[in-house]
């Protein structure tokens, strides 16, 4: 990644607030329609930013994304936290392509060093909370669904959806607008891939198990100890391999990730209680891999799935914009991280400025090429197609 000298920059955040970085004009596409738009995305990711939005607290960063619709004069719909528009020349007899991203975050873990809530620019990198995960992504997307609008004569209609609750996998997301849309044949999701393809997505299945024994004194003999009736278990989901395997990707994986068991030193617990993190592929349903889960379980063991909808996701590499993306030099790859792809029946492409590693640390970043990337990529694959 080119490097912007540090000079070129006022690092007080104050100073960006509100205006076009005019140091970055060369920077960004000479197209000034692109120009223009990918001034107002970066400005409105600093906004973004400086407005905390834990999922389902959106309602501020919510109404910064109406500001933006109402600046460029595209009618809008809204319900809860969710902002939704159509392109300017919709025909009910095209298909639909969706364009989504979220606008809520995850809280700031304790490791920061800068203010998460302070949108200051250090060498070409915007720092702040949501900036890569998922606002850069966002402000790319709604930039070239701007560009797109008013054009006339198009393959598909566009409908972009800034999404709430993300993060949570709440109710209230994109899962609870998908009635509204009309009429979608497939989707592109902005999460941060570095602007390559992730042509698949490991879907998520988080059970609970309860693994019994007999409660008793400690100093007294007990065959029955829940904990040491866990330990086969727990190495049961260490061990076990799913016999299907994604050329994209991969196995199936499975993570022991909590566990709970006794409240004193000398009283052996009724039960010890465990949570596994089970990532599926794209070659089973999360209904399947469950199955095969209970029959491989002693009686001894019961299993509460919290959620059975996360699915995987995927779309063929031979789509259209699958193929428009690889003629501009991407690449494809499978994504073991959730998105709201989970939630879309239709085909999906998760794509956008930003690199996944960086979402949810400390300190987090995208670098300002990035969104001009962003901006720019979007809209040359989707040209490919429309």
């Amino acid at each position: 990644m080119k490097k912007i000298e540090k000079n070129m920059y006022n690092l007080q955040t104050d100073s960006h607030k509100g205006k076009v970085l005019d140091d970055l004009q060369t920077q960004i596409p000479s197209d000034p329609k692109i120009k223009k738009l990918t001034n107002q995305a970066i400005e409105l990711l600093q906004k973004l930013i400086e407005t905390p939005s834990f999922s389902s607290e959106e309602e501020k960063t919510a109404l910064l994304i109406e500001e933006w619709f109402t600046a460029n004069s595209i009618p809008f719909e809204r319900e809860n936290n969710n902002i939704w528009g159509y392109n300017k020349h919709f025909d009910a007899s095209k298909p639909t392509i969706l364009l989504n991203s979220h606008h809520d975050t995850v809280k700031p873990n304790g490791n920061y060093t800068k203010d998460p809530f302070k949108a200051s620019i250090v060498e070409d990198k915007l720092f702040g909370l949501g900036s890569n995960d998922a606002g850069g992504c966002l402000v790319s997307l709604m930039a070239a669904f701007t560009y797109f609008y008013a054009k006339e004569n198009l393959k598909y209609n566009f409908v972009i959806v800034a999404s709430a609750e993300e993060e949570n996998s709440g109710p209230l997301g994109l899962k609870s607008v998908l009635k509204y849309l009309k009429n979608v044949e497939f989707a592109i999701v902005g999460e941060p891939t570095l602007m390559q393809l992730a042509i698949a997505e490991k879907g998520l299945l988080v059970i609970e198990i309860s693994v019994k024994g007999t409660a008793s004194h400690a100093a007294h003999p007990n065959k029955d100890n829940a904990i040491y009736n866990a330990l086969p278990v727990i190495q049961w989901f260490q061990s076990y391999e799913f016999e299907k395997v994604s050329d994209v990707l991969g196995k199936v994986k499975m993570t022991v990730t909590q566990i709970n068991a006794g409240k004193q030193h000398n009283v052996v617990p009724a039960s010890c209680d465990f949570v596994v993190d089970i990532r599926v592929n794209d070659m089973y349903k999360n209904e399947e891999v469950l199955k095969v889960i209970k029959n491989e379980m002693p009686k001894n063991v019961t299993i509460n799935p919290r959620s059975l909808d996360l699915g995987s996701s995927s779309i063929p590499k031979d789509h259209p914009i699958v193929q428009s993306g690889i003629k501009l030099g991407r690449i494809t790859y499978g994504s073991p991280t959730l998105s709201d792809q989970s939630v879309l029946s239709c085909p999906s492409l998760k794509l956008g400025p930003g690199d996944s590693t960086r979402s949810h640390s400390a300190d987090e970043f995208i670098y300002i090429e990035e969104i001009q990337e962003g901006v720019k990529m979007y809209i040359k694959i989707l040209e490919g197609i429309v």
